[in-house]
C-alpha cells in the first residue's frame, strides 16, 4: 500500500521547540497535541446520552472524562457542506456549502481552515480517513493526507481522488463486491466475517494507532485526524458487531409518521438510501427491512466504539493523553426512519443535532455534562483558543467554547443557523423554528416551529397555534435581521 509520508527529517530538522512564554516573561506549558476523531452521519444515540439502544463503552467512557455537549447541532445537515462549515469555522448561506459536493478552495478560497491554522503555527498537520469530503480539497493544509487504498496504483490509472471514489463502499461478501464492480452500487449493508483491520475503518484505526507512535517520538506537537466512515452507508461492519444486537431487540421508532401539520417540502424522499439495490425506488421500505437497516447501523457504530478504544487506548499507553485536546463530533445527525425519513438532508432534529465531547486535560472541570446550545462553527474557535493560537480575523462566524469546557452550567447561544437547501433553521434552547423561503424572490412557501420543551421529537407542528403567534414574529425576526446575509447573500456578513 502506497502512502503520502511527510518528510520526517526535514521537519525534526526545522521546527523549533514551540514552549511559549506569555508577556510576563513566563514559560507557559508546551503547546497542547490534538486528536480530532471525526464520524459520519452519528446521532447522539448512545448511552452517555441517555439512550441505550446502542453499544458504545469507549465513546461512552471519553464523555464522561471531558465535556459532553447534549445540545450540539451541525450547521449542515449533509457531509461535505457540513465539514467545510466547521473547518473554516463559517455558516452556510444562500450561495457557499450547499451539498456534498462543496469544495473548501472554490468556495472559500481565502478562508484559513483549521488544520491550516495549526500547520502555519508549527504543528505536524495528518488527515486520516475522511476529513474533509473530497481527497483532494485543501491539500496543502496537511503534511500528510492518508486514505485506505487511495494511493495505491491502480489498473486504470486514476487520480487519488477518484480511485477513492471507486471503492469506498468497501465490500468484502463476494456477491457483493461483483454486483458494486457491475453496477456501481451495491446493497446498505453487509455483515461480513472478517476482522476488525479488514474494513477501511479498521484500517484508519491502524495508521492513527501508527501515527501516535511516530508522533511521540517527535517531541513536536501535532493535529491528528481520525476520519472514520461508519455509520455512513453501506452499513458494513465485521459479523461479531452484527451480532451484539439480537434481532428482537431492534425497534423502530414509534414516531414513523409524518409530523402533524408539517409542511410537505419538509419530508425528504431519502434519495441517498434508495441508491442501493434492494431498497424500494417508491414508498417505505418493509418493516422486516426497516430493521435490518437499524440492526446495521448499530453495528457500525459499535465497530468504530471498538477502533476508537484502541486509539485512545495507544494515547494512554504512549503518555500523551496527558498533553492531548480530544475532540469527538460527528458531521450530522440521521434519521432512522423518524417521520418516515431515511438517512439525514432535512431540517429535522434527528438529521441535526450532533454528539460533542472535548476532552482538555488542562482544563479545571474536565468532565462534566452540559445543555449550552452550541454549533459546530464553534469547534475551530475553541481549539485554536485552547492551543494559545491566534484565529483569524473577520472569519469566523463561531465562539469559543473555552468559557463553557470551565463553566459547563453557561447557557450557551441563544440561537444558532441550519441551513439545508431552501430551508432555513433557528434553534434556540426551547424552540427549532424553520422557514422554507423561495430564494428568488425571498418570499415564504411554508413554516414550521417545533417546541422542544414539550415536543423534542418534532411529531406535532404549532407555528399557526394561536398561543405560538408572539414566539413566531420573535423567531422569524432574529432569522431575517441576524442572518440576512446567509438567506439573501447581501447584508452583514460578520
Amino acid at each position: 500500500m502506497q502512502k503520502r509520508y511527510i518528510n520526517w527529517i526535514f521537519i525534526l530538522a526545522t521546527l523549533a521547540s514551540l514552549s511559549c512564554v506569555n508577556e510576563r516573561g513566563q514559560e507557559l506549558a508546551p503547546q497542547p497535541n490534538v486528536l480530532l476523531i471525526y464520524m459520519d452521519d452519528l446521532r447522539p444515540e448512545l448511552a452517555s446520552y441517555g439512550r441505550q439502544n446502542i453499544k458504545s463503552p469507549n465513546i461512552d467512557a471519553l464523555s464522561n472524562r471531558g465535556i459532553k455537549f447534549t445540545n450540539a447541532y451541525c450547521n449542515v445537515p449533509v457531509c461535505g457542506a457540513s465539514r467545510a462549515s466547521m473547518l473554516t469555522g463559517m455558516l452556510p448561506t444562500v450561495n457557499r456549502f450547499l451539498d456534498y459536493n462543496t469544495f473548501v478552495e472554490k468556495e472559500v478560497p481565502d478562508a484559513i481552515t483549521l488544520p491550516q491554522l495549526f500547520k502555519e503555527n508549527g504543528y505536524l498537520t495528518i488527515s486520516n480517513g475522511k476529513i474533509y469530503h473530497h481527497l483532494d480539497d485543501r491539500e496543502t493544509d496537511w503534511d500528510e493526507i492518508w486514505r485506505p487504498y487511495a494511493f495505491d496504483e491502480n489498473e486504470l490509472e486514476l487520480s487519488p481522488t477518484d480511485y477513492w471514489q471507486s471503492l469506498w463502499k468497501d465490500y468484502h461478501l463476494t456477491e457483493n463486491i461483483d454486483e458494486y464492480k457491475r453496477t456501481g452500487t451495491g446493497p446498505a449493508y453487509e455483515n461480513a466475517n472478517v476482522a476488525d483491520s479488514v474494513y477501511i475503518d479498521g484500517m484508519v484505526a491502524k495508521k492513527v494507532i501508527w501515527d501516535l507512535k511516530k508522533l511521540k517520538k517527535t517531541d513536536k506537537p501535532f493535529f491528528l485526524t481520525a476520519g472514520f466512515i461508519s455509520p455512513h452507508l453501506p452499513f458494513n461492519a465485521p459479523k461479531k458487531y452484527w451480532d451484539m444486537y439480537p434481532r428482537d431487540s431492534i425497534k423502530q421508532p414509534n414516531n414513523n409518521y409524518i409530523p402533524k401539520n408539517a409542511p410537505k417540502i419538509s419530508i425528504s424522499n431519502w434519495p441517498e438510501m434508495r441508491a442501493y439495490s434492494g431498497i424500494p425506488k417508491k414508498g417505505q421500505v418493509s418493516d422486516s427491512l426497516a430493521k435490518t437497516l437499524i440492526h446495521g447501523y448499530y453495528a457500525t457504530v459499535s465497530y468504530v466504539d471498538a477502533l476508537i478504544g484502541e486509539i485512545l487506548n495507544q494515547l494512554e499507553v504512549l503518555d500523551l493523553e496527558k498533553n492531548t485536546i480530544v475532540v469527538f463530533v460527528s458531521d450530522h445527525g440521521y434519521n432512522l426512519q423518524e417521520h418516515t425519513q431515511w438517512a439525514k438532508f432535512t431540517n429535522y432534529n434527528t438529521s441535526t443535532q450532533v454528539p460533542l465531547v472535548i476532552y482538555n486535560p488542562f482544563s479545571k472541570q474536565q468532565s462534566a455534562t452540559t445543555n449550552a446550545l452550541v454549533e459546530l462553527v464553534d469547534v475551530y474557535p475553541t481549539i485554536a483558543e485552547l492551543c494559545r493560537l491566534q484565529a483569524p480575523k473577520n472569519q469566523l462566524d463561531g465562539e469559543s467554547l473555552a468559557p463553557i469546557l470551565n463553566e459547563p452550567n453557561l447557557k450557551g447561544k441563544n440561537h444558532i443557523l441550519i441551513k439545508r437547501g431552501n430551508g432555513f433553521t433557528l434553534k434556540t434552547q426551547q424552540f427549532s423554528y424553520t422557514e422554507y423561503i423561495n430564494l428568488k424572490n425571498d418570499s415564504l412557501i411554508s413554516n414550521m416551529l417545533y417546541d422542544h420543551k414539550i415536543d423534542k421529537d418534532e411529531n406535532i407542528n404549532v407555528v399557526d397555534e394561536q398561543e405560538y403567534a408572539e414566539t413566531v414574529k420573535r423567531l422569524r425576526g432574529i432569522l431575517h435581521t441576524e442572518y440576512s446575509y446567509n438567506i439573501q447573500g447581501r447584508g452583514l456578513e460578520h
